[in-house]
C-alpha cells in the first residue's frame, strides 16, 4: 500500500470515529433531555378488574395523580414495604391524598384473584384500588409501565416467587408519567414530594 493510500485510509477511519462519537453523544444528550423533561416512555392504556370484578381503565383516572405499583400478594416483604411506604404516604397528604389515587396492579394474576387481592388488600390505606385480571391484559399494563417480572421456582415444589421490579409510579392528571419511588422510599419523603408536585 502506498504511503497516500495509506494516509486516505488513515482520514476515512478518523472521519467514521468522528460520526460515531457525535452518533453516541447525541443519542445520550436525548435520553437525558426525556428524563429531565419527565417525558419518559412509561404510562399507557390497561383495562383490568378491581376485587369486585368490575372493568378498570387507565382512562377512569384521567384528571387525577396516579400512585402506581406492580407486586403481588404473596411477595413476603418487598411489596409489604412498598405497600405500606404508600400508606404511610397518603395518611401523611390528608385531604390533598384526595388528588391521588393509589393504585396496586399484580404481576402474577394466576394467583391473584379478586378475592385473593381483597384479603390481602385489608392491611393498606383504604382508597387503595388493586386490579388483577387475564395475563394478556396484565403483560400489556406491565409493558406501558415498563415492569419486570419473571416466577422463580424451586425444584420439586408448586410455590414460586416472582422476581419483579419494585418501583413506585406517580403519573399526572394527563396520564403522563412525572416521577418515581421506589419501595423503600419512606412514606414521608413520598407524601413530601407529592405535595410539592400538586403545588405546582
Amino acid at each position: 500500500m502506498s504511503k497516500k493510500s495509506l494516509i486516505v485510509w488513515i482520514m476515512l477511519f478518523i472521519g467514521a470515529a468522528l460520526w460515531l462519537g457525535f452518533y453516541i453523544s447525541h443519542k445520550m444528550e436525548v435520553s437525558l433531555k426525556t428524563e429531565e423533561t419527565g417525558n419518559a416512555l412509561i404510562g399507557g392504556h390497561f383495562s383490568l378488574r378491581d376485587v369486585n370484578g368490575n372493568t378498570v381503565a387507565s382512562e377512569r383516572f384521567l384528571g387525577r395523580y396516579m400512585l402506581v405499583y406492580f407486586g403481588y400478594s404473596f411477595c413476603p416483604d418487598i411489596c409489604p414495604t412498598g405497600l405500606e411506604n404508600m400508606t404511610e404516604a397518603m395518611n401523611i397528604l390528608g385531604d390533598d391524598g384526595k388528588k391521588v389515587q393509589p393504585i396496586f396492579i399484580t404481576v402474577d394474576p394466576k394467583r391473584d384473584t379478586e378475592s385473593q387481592l381483597a384479603v390481602f388488600m385489608e392491611s393498606f390505606h383504604p382508597s387503595f384500588i388493586a386490579l388483577t385480571g387475564s395475563e394478556s391484559s396484565v403483560k400489556q399494563a406491565m409493558q406501558a409501565y415498563r415492569v419486570y417480572a419473571s416466577p422463580v421456582k424451586d425444584k420439586g415444589s408448586a410455590e414460586y416467587l416472582v422476581d419483579h421490579s419494585s418501583i413506585v409510579y406517580l403519573m399526572g392528571p394527563d396520564g403522563k408519567f412525572i416521577t418515581h419511588f421506589t419501595h423503600q422510599t419512606p412514606g414521608s419523603e413520598m407524601a413530601f414530594k407529592i405535595r410539592e408536585i400538586l403545588k405546582q
